[in-house]
């Protein structure tokens, strides 16, 4: 329901330009001329409502799950460049100054030097703006100056596109369209300044403390921090948060991390961070006193407002740690329902909290399973992937469609369970998950 609201007034307002437009009144021109028009106008929109689904808004992501919206961001994003970039090729009438009697601009598209060099560039910058987007892990630059320069780059297509909308348009130039156009870039803009400014600002208000850096598998830390003053942030057990540590809020250094500890535990807050970079490597390294920022909670992958029969919990790697928030919470509660973990790694030394959960199995109706695809000599669990075979073999209990199956780890093994978990009967409303790495 809440995503079919929003995707309804998504494609309403998508499809606003093209209504007012219409409500003109304005001589058609050939068909060609019109369809270039409407993807100009419909493609235009859409980049600036690409402004509102950049995963900070609870209001849109919290509804419908932070992967979702940004998956929806970069689809969206490669469909109105498809239409920005061919609607010019598409008109058939001649560009050539308006004629004195031909105040509608129907034969003549009426281009300007300006309005020509301010669509080239928006033209251009686009292209550039997402195909750096999608090929962003093969561009020699960090997270951080990619998401600068993303931004930057997003604002300055808007400001050219802006122009070239009110300058050159047959259609967008009206003054209806114009206070719609006013009104879409401001509200754009205004999402930057709430990202990039009023954002850090509120996290500036309310600074965290790092109180221990842990070593608590191989390559992996446990990081855990506590608010300087105020209240810690409430969260969900399974939520993450962005992470700025060391630095100002403002620097744009953040790092998204889930929350390993639970709700009870709070004030303090615990991030499990696997060495994957440039600044993970040297986590080990942070000093107890240091300054921390944090901007959430963000994320579905919840507990509350869900049903089913039992809970499994299927985790890759670090992907335990939102699943750890919540057996912990599940064991503060003394939660009884059945719960099912399996959790794969490579090596034994990778296994995260290996002692505490044993000992949850006490406290809980919780089945441990480890599976490891290198297991060391004399290991007696399970060895292999998190493949069909292993599932289908640990899964085999009747009525096992109406449990909840939580699945998190690297993005191919999210994709690879998920399918398993459909070929085993387990129907995709029950299944819950989310990742943020898409081709």
């Amino acid at each position: 329901m809440r995503s079919g609201i929003l995707i309804a007034g998504y494609l309403c307002l998508a499809v606003t330009p093209l209504a007012l437009a219409y409500a003109e009144g304005m001589p058609p021109r050939p068909f060609r001329d019109e369809l270039a028009a409407g993807l100009g106008l419909v493609g235009f929109a859409m980049l600036l409502m690409e402004f509102f689904l950049s995963g900070r808004f609870r209001a849109i992501s919290g509804r419908i799950g932070i992967d979702l919206t940004m998956r929806f961001h970069q689809l969206v994003a490669r469909s109105l460049m498809l239409f920005i970039l061919i609607h010019p090729f598409l008109y058939s009438i001649p560009f050539k100054s308006p004629l004195p009697w031909d105040t509608t601009g129907r034969f003549t598209l009426g281009l300007e030097a300006t309005s020509i060099i301010t669509g080239v560039v928006a033209w251009l910058l686009l292209a550039i703006l997402v195909l750096t987007s999608v090929y962003r892990n093969q561009l020699p630059y960090r997270y951080e100056v990619w998401r600068l320069a993303h931004g930057i780059g997003a604002i300055c297509v808007a400001g050219f596109g802006l122009h070239h909308a009110l300058e050159a348009g047959r259609y967008s130039a009206a003054a209806s369209l114009q206070v719609f156009w006013l009104a879409m870039t401001g509200l754009a803009v205004l999402t930057i300044l709430y990202v990039y400014v009023i954002m850090p600002w509120r996290q500036l208000r309310v600074p965290y403390s790092v109180v221990s850096v842990r070593k608590v598998a191989a390559k992996t830390w446990g990081l855990t921090v506590e608010p300087v003053n105020g209240k810690a942030m409430e969260f969900s057990a399974g939520q993450f948060a962005w992470v700025t540590l060391g630095r100002s809020p403002f620097a744009i250094t953040e790092h998204p991390f889930s929350m390993s500890s639970c709700p009870a535990e709070r004030p303090r807050i615990e991030f499990t961070i696997k060495e994957a970079g440039d600044f993970t490597n040297r986590l080990g390294s942070i000093p107890r006193g240091a300054r921390a920022f944090l901007d959430g909670p963000h994320g579905n992958l919840t507990l509350p407002n869900r049903d089913g029969l039992g809970l499994v919990f299927i985790a890759g790697g670090v992907g335990l740690s939102p699943i750890m928030s919540m057996l912990r919470q599940l064991r503060v509660e003394r939660d009884p329902q059945p719960m099912i973990l399996v959790y794969g790694n490579r090596c034994a030394e990778q296994i995260l909290y290996g002692s505490e959960i044993e000992a949850m199995t006490q406290d809980l109706n919780l089945q441990v399973h480890h599976v490891l695809s290198e297991p060391p000599p004399r290991w007696t669990g399970l060895t292999g992937q998190l493949d069909i075979s292993v599932l289908r073999d640990l899964l085999s209990f009747d009525g096992r469609e109406d449990w909840l199956f939580y699945v998190c780890g690297p993005a191919p093994m999210i994709d690879s369970v998920e399918a398993d978990l459909g070929h085993l009967g387990i129907p995709l409303r029950q299944i819950v998950s989310e990742k943020f790495s898409y081709n």
